[in-house]
């Protein structure tokens, strides 16, 4: 009889529990990735059942192979059927210290099968359980997390965009490989050391076998901890942003930055975003409501847009402009003409006319900020020429306000209440 026949007879005698955690989806590995706390400087801190896929390989161009996770057709239908909110049903990352410790502790309270009188085929019996529990006890956490951490293929296009912007392009799918390949490896090492700890013939032998098996599924554990830290991080990122309900009219604050946008959504609405006088005091969107007469209303406070070309924006101006593309909203452009911001007006001007033309099918509103510290122009002669023009009045229509002393603030309300019921009126009603 071949040796391979010999230890497959010994498993039989020697129970090992299965390891009924199959994984569905085939994840490859992305190699080595750059850390996400490479990320954390740069990071931009701001849901329906997601049902558990099957997996298969995508060739990308022909240059590398990327993971994908692939539905079936009823589940597709499901998920596209999703608004948003997928990130407030994210799994809850343990630490990888604690996942280790309970699987540990688990491990080591494992007793052999009753009824094994001989000594030897009892601790060897016992090896093989403690080594199978640890496995286990390792690698169904990260398939869980591997699970129910969504497919991008499915998410709402807006938090598609968030998660590209906050982590980079690629990097979210790169640590669920991660992941993943260590959930493999735990199993293909567990596996090999609980045969070995099988096809011990004395007790003295099962002990050590199962003493070098605990070790090195300790090591292989630790030397891929660095991907449950770093999906620790993306599941505490995306869970603080905030949800924004398609279905509920909002107000998207549009401007460049420091123009007073967020001291007006403090005005309008529930959110407190900070208030600082320097460049790009909003990082991220911030969520605020609006209750009038009973009707609730959503406002969102955006991050500024400096005047360039789209492809030279940051990812900070680039959720502004998720925002717009993806989230049914009502524009209310904020202008700041008193020289204040440190966008001056001619930047301003063809800031605003580059939006104001990308997105022209939005309904819109026009605001000119800090009017207490702009000149009196109501005497001047007519201004002919357009940016002129701008630079004195801000846009044809725009309501002049003032947070300082309150002019404008209620004509601003009600205008941008009958904004919100227009809006209102666009939106298809929510299913169900």
């Amino acid at each position: 009889m071949s040796s391979t026949s010999r230890a497959f007879n010994l498993l039989q005698k020697c129970y090992i529990p299965s390891f009924k955690a199959p994984m569905r989806s085939t994840r490859r590995s992305l190699g080595s990735t750059p850390g996400i706390n490479g990320m954390r400087s740069s990071s931009i801190c701001f849901a329906h059942e997601l049902l558990s896929p099957t997996g298969k390989i995508v060739k990308d161009g022909g240059k590398r192979s990327t993971a994908v996770l692939s539905h079936s057709p009823k589940e597709e239908k499901v998920l596209n059927n999703q608004g948003v909110g997928a990130f407030q049903k994210l799994p809850m990352v343990m630490p990888a210290i604690d996942i280790l410790s309970s699987a540990q502790r688990k491990a080591r309270n494992v007793s052999p099968t009753k009824g094994i009188a001989n000594i030897a085929k009892r601790e060897r019996n016992k090896a093989a359980k403690q080594l199978d529990t640890l496995m286990k006890e390792l690698a169904v956490p990260l398939r869980t997390y591997i699970e129910n951490f969504p497919n991008k293929k499915y998410l709402h296009p807006y938090e598609c965009s968030l998660i590209e912007l906050t982590f980079g392009d690629g990097n979210y799918e790169q640590i669920l490989g991660r992941v993943d390949s260590l959930r493999k490896k735990l199993i293909s090492v567990g596996k090999e050391h609980a045969s070995l700890c099988a096809q011990s013939s004395t007790k003295r032998e099962a002990e050590e076998r199962l003493g070098e098996g605990l070790k090195k599924v300790q090591e292989a554990f630790n030397q891929g901890k660095n991907a449950l830290d770093d999906l620790l991080y993306v599941a505490k990122s995306l869970r603080a942003m905030p949800v924004i309900d398609p279905h509920l009219p909002t107000l998207c604050l549009v401007g460049a930055p420091n123009v007073g946008k967020s001291s007006l959504v403090r005005i309008l609405s529930s959110g407190k975003p900070e208030v600082c006088n320097y460049p790009f005091t909003t990082r991220g969107v911030l969520m605020g409501h609006i209750m009038l007469n009973y009707e609730r209303f959503q406002v969102t406070d955006t991050p500024g847009l400096l005047r360039r070309h789209e492809d030279d924006r940051n990812n900070i101006e680039r959720l502004t402009l998720a925002v717009l593309s993806h989230l049914p909203t009502a524009v209310l452009y904020v202008h700041d003409l008193s020289g204040d911001c440190g966008t001056s007006a001619d930047d301003q001007f063809f800031i605003y006319k580059e939006i104001k033309e990308k997105y022209s099918n939005r309904l819109w509103l026009d605001v000119v900020s800090k009017c207490d510290l702009l000149e009196d122009f109501s005497t001047s002669a007519c201004i002919s020429n357009e940016l002129d023009r701008y630079k004195a009045f801000g846009p044809e229509g725009a309501i002049s306000v003032s947070v300082t002393n309150g002019m404008g603030i209620e004509e601003l309300k009600d205008k941008v209440y009958q904004l919100l019921l227009s809006q209102m009126t666009q939106i298809p009603a929510k299913e169900g």
